[in-house]
């Protein structure tokens, strides 16, 4: 049985971000990475313990998803990656004063529709403090309703699709799911569109 908040869960999204990750270990040490919406935390256990410098964060209003961060931490030798509350959407003290990223992960952030903006304004703001940043995220399909094109136009964003067996992550232990229905994952980078004349 599901525990009711999503974060308290290992989905087989985080699993595939993981091995992107892991893929590109050698490109990760001294890396700035912010993991949304973390939850258990894998992709960013994983990049830090390639050597990135990772913030975690999720939820201000979850504060036993925030524990659950800092206890991933602790199990894996990580006791000082720092946990922080932010919500998607909204300002606050620890959005402005987050320090200069170059990689943003969100695995299964693209969970409910209502969210889906408030998710892409925190990454618009986020990459328009740091413009060469990306959003590295994954995603199952579950309605062909669902869709954030329009909310990428919206908000100057571009996606890239990254195919699985690129990284080797197209294999069943890794991409499956045990929950009801067969829901496939996707990949994507997100950064800024370029404005016109640049």
């Amino acid at each position: 049985v599901l525990d009711s908040q999503y974060g308290m869960y290992v989905w087989p999204c985080a699993v595939v971000l993981a091995q992107y990750l892991w893929a590109h270990r050698r490109n990760l040490p001294g890396k700035r990475v912010l993991e949304i919406g973390a939850g258990v935390s894998l992709p960013g256990v994983v990049a830090a313990r390639c050597g990135a410098q990772v913030i975690l964060s999720d939820s201000e209003e979850l504060p036993q998803c925030l524990q659950r961060c800092r206890s991933s931490c602790l199990m894996n030798r990580l006791p000082h990656v720092p946990v922080l509350g932010l919500t998607w959407g909204r300002v606050s003290p620890e959005l402005l004063s987050l320090a200069p990223i170059d990689i943003i992960l969100g695995s299964d952030v693209f969970f409910d529709p209502k969210d889906f903006e408030d998710i892409l304004t925190t990454i618009y703001f986020l990459l328009e403090k740091n413009p060469h940043a990306q959003f590295w995220t994954t995603y199952q399909v579950r309605s062909a309703d669902w869709s954030i094109e329009a909310l990428l136009y919206k908000w100057n964003l571009k996606s890239i699709h990254i195919p699985l067996h690129s990284f080797g992550a197209d294999k069943e232990h890794l991409a499956s799911s045990s929950l009801p229905g067969r829901h496939t994952i996707e990949m994507m980078i997100i950064s800024l569109a370029q404005s016109e004349g640049t």
